[in-house]
């Protein structure tokens, strides 16, 4: 760390650009549908609902196992030459959290609705149309939900193993680097990147704390 050693930075910038693409297609993806199920009804929606909690906890292996039957050579999506990269390893974490963003986001959405639902029908705004407007007001809260997906990508060991390969130079990451180096007595770049992560749970934790601070500060 202190010598700023090439592997070592190539293994964190490389968990940083995966975890933080993975998160980003995420909150594109489960932010409006998260809230769209908040404001929609329709038979079956307490299943959705159980199904996208439930996934929340999805092993992480599984998640790897699925994006890898995908894009294997006798996937459907095998073709496209995929597996073994640091786009299926995106793909893997986007599949983790996204269940996350959905569901949390559909809990701050609901909550605003109840709260706010008079105010908001009176100016005319019900049903998807005030989906922009309550995703605006929650937005603190809702960082806090990319947050959690971003600690739960960030830390993720399995699904990118499987996907990934932990090639060196190319799919190798802070954790899959960890579980390797520690195999091998290599104890001096494991403990440098689990510092990393470590340092990286903090500065999560400490903005979700503040990101909460700030949002009870605003809606007071």
């Amino acid at each position: 760390m202190v010598g700023l050693d090439p592997t070592f930075l190539a293994i964190v910038s490389l968990s940083l650009r995966v975890t933080l693409t993975a998160v980003f297609i995420a909150a594109l993806i489960g932010l409006p549908l998260g809230a769209a199920l908040a404001l929609s009804r329709f038979p079956g929606r307490p299943a959705v609902i159980v199904c996208l909690n439930a996934m929340m906890g999805l092993p992480p292996v599984v998640a790897g196992l699925v994006v890898f039957l995908l894009l294997s050579r006798s996937g459907p999506l095998g073709p496209l030459g995929l597996l073994f990269t640091p786009t299926a390893m995106i793909v893997a974490q986007v599949i983790l959290v996204v269940p996350i963003v959905i569901a949390l986001t559909r809990q701050i959405v609901e909550d605003l609705w109840a709260e706010y639902r008079d105010h908001l029908r009176s100016v005319g705004l019900e049903g998807l149309r005030a989906i922009p407007t309550l995703l605006w007001d929650g937005r603190f809260a809702l960082a806090t939900a990319l947050l959690a997906g971003f600690g739960r990508a960030s830390a993720e060991v399995g699904a990118v193993l499987v996907v990934g390969g932990n090639i060196a130079g190319y799919t190798r990451t802070m954790t899959t680097a960890i579980t390797l180096e520690t195999s091998k007595g290599d104890l001096a770049l494991a403990l440098g990147l689990g510092l990393v992560l470590i340092v990286l749970t903090l500065m999560i934790n400490a903005v979700a704390f503040g990101a909460s601070r700030v949002g009870a500060r605003y809606a007071g």
